[in-house]
């Protein structure tokens, strides 16, 4: 997190802009548990002393979930004084990010229970319903009652992600066959 004010906020002679906060929070989260396993703050720019005498409590996430009941956890171990508000409220956005890049993990996995079957290159409504079901209602481009969900009930794949375009195009590959490394079927 980088708190850059614009020149001539504090010092009005000051051409540049000034930092005064930039925080690290580092996360390693296992999969598939979502257990946070290893995390480390660090204020590099920060506006007292003092403010770094928090980082190593920050150490007390080791251990916990990062799913469910999370934010509340958060709020008890660094609520208040118990912790920095501008990392506290870092760490309770990480959370979502988290849960949401499992996506590619699940997809990668052979071996865990809640992977989705693999898609061929005309996947059934059934098939497209159980790769996505467990993107249902985690933000608005999934809402149940909008375009990309209703565009799976009727069987259509939703449009690849922007990043598969892209880096499709960069490989010279069909985007649409993002999903299957490359190579149609």
């Amino acid at each position: 997190m980088i708190d850059e004010k614009p020149a001539g906020v504090y010092f009005t002679q000051d051409p540049h802009p000034l930092t005064v906060h930039h925080m690290v929070l580092d996360i390693v989260v296992a999969f598939p548990t979502l257990e946070i396993v290893d995390a480390e703050l660090v204020m590099q720019t920060r506006p007292h002393r003092e403010c770094s005498d928090i980082e190593p409590k920050y150490k007390e996430l080791i251990g916990l979930s990062i799913a469910r009941g999370f934010t509340h956890r958060v709020r008890e171990l660094f609520g208040g004084p118990r912790g920095c508000t501008h990392t506290t409220a870092l760490l309770q956005a990480m959370a979502p990010v988290v849960i949401q890049s499992t996506w590619s993990m699940r997809a990668l996995s052979d071996t865990e229970q809640f992977v989705a079957p693999p898609l061929g290159k005309d996947p059934t409504p059934e098939e497209l319903r159980a790769r996505f079901g467990f993107n249902l209602n985690t933000c608005h481009v999934w809402a149940e009652d909008g375009a990309v969900i209703d565009s799976i009930k009727r069987g259509e794949q939703p449009e690849p992600p922007l990043w598969a375009i892209e880096r499709s195009e960069q490989l010279g590959i069909d985007p649409t066959d993002w999903r299957f490394g490359g190579e149609s079927d």
